[in-house]
């Protein structure tokens, strides 16, 4: 799920920086220290939407640094258990697919798939289910749900063994009328 967390800080502007703009500033050093952190709280941090800076600093003794108490919003997103997310295949392995799900890979495991064995097919490298025939590759769109969160560890599981969960396509001939049968 995707959050909106406002943090207050404090960022240290150097000398040779004295004299810009102190709200670009801010934001530039945020941006550094904040964006692509993984915080077991916060979750992913994807950018610094906002900041509000401070215009009067404090300095400390033997340090030419000016301190600016900052507040800023960051956009987040952090998995929740048995979220429904979609993602694209961005890796196919022996054991299973790896799905990018806004900045995080999420693994799906060969076993989270579908109910049916499946194995890879190397030449393609797309996962086949051996009585379905149906395919999962890169590049394919999926709709999965969260089952396993480990932010610290930095990982994340899927499952699509649910109806209407899987790759896209498959859930387009889920849904899709069937013709009628004839007289």
């Amino acid at each position: 799920m995707f959050y909106l967390v406002t943090v207050e800080d404090v960022i240290g502007i150097e000398p040779k920086e004295f004299g810009g703009p102190l709200d670009q500033i801010a934001l530039e050093k945020l941006i550094s220290m904040y964006e692509g952190v993984v915080d077991e709280e916060l979750g992913y941090v994807i950018t610094v939407l906002s900041v509000e800076v401070d215009e009067v600093g404090y300095l400390l003794p033997r340090d030419p640094a000016s301190y600016h108490r900052v507040r800023c919003t960051l956009l987040t997103y952090l998995p929740l258990l048995q979220e429904v997310v979609e993602g694209e295949v961005v890796d196919v392995t022996e054991f299973g697919a790896f799905v990018r799900v806004v900045t995080i890979d999420a693994l799906l495991h060969l076993s989270q798939i579908m109910d049916d064995y499946v194995s890879l097919d190397k030449k393609n490298m797309m996962l086949v289910g051996n009585k379905t025939g149906l395919k999962l590759g890169v590049g394919d769109r999926v709709r999965a749900r969260v089952v396993a969160v480990s932010i610290g560890g930095g990982k994340v599981g899927l499952t699509t063994r649910q109806p209407y969960l899987g790759n896209l396509e498959w859930i387009a001939q889920q849904i899709a009328p069937k013709p009628a049968a004839k007289r």
